[in-house]
């Protein structure tokens, strides 16, 4: 298995409590198929750099994955035909850091 790491942003309209059950959707697909969610991330509502499918702003969730090459292919296709999810980006990385991403980290905690 090899590991990845994945955001995607869901649409502005949808609330919280839906966001989260959408993220926990996707974190069962992976599961389901032989794959590992080894961290998990709400980066909270963002406003996007340009406008995409007439939204200005989406939420961001960021999954650590340990997962097969056909896992991610599954999850990815999930995310092409659902209408919340509006944009993904998903990549190979050497190892998953179990600290929170810069985008979860305090300013004071950056600047050490």
């Amino acid at each position: 298995m090899r590991f990845y790491e994945c955001t995607f942003i869901i649409r502005q309209d949808l609330p919280a409590q839906d966001v989260h059950k959408l993220s926990e959707k996707y974190k069962g697909v992976v599961e389901k198929t032989g794959g590992q969610v080894i961290k998990k991330e709400y980066w909270g509502l963002r406003s996007l750099a340009y406008e995409i499918k007439k939204n200005k702003k989406g939420h961001y969730i960021f999954f650590g994955l340990k997962a097969t090459p056909e896992t991610i292919t599954k999850v990815e296709n999930d995310f092409k035909i659902s209408e919340d999810v509006i944009k993904f980006l998903t990549i190979r990385v050497d190892r998953i850091d179990e600290k929170p991403s810069l985008m979860m980290q305090t300013p004071s905690e950056t600047e050490k």
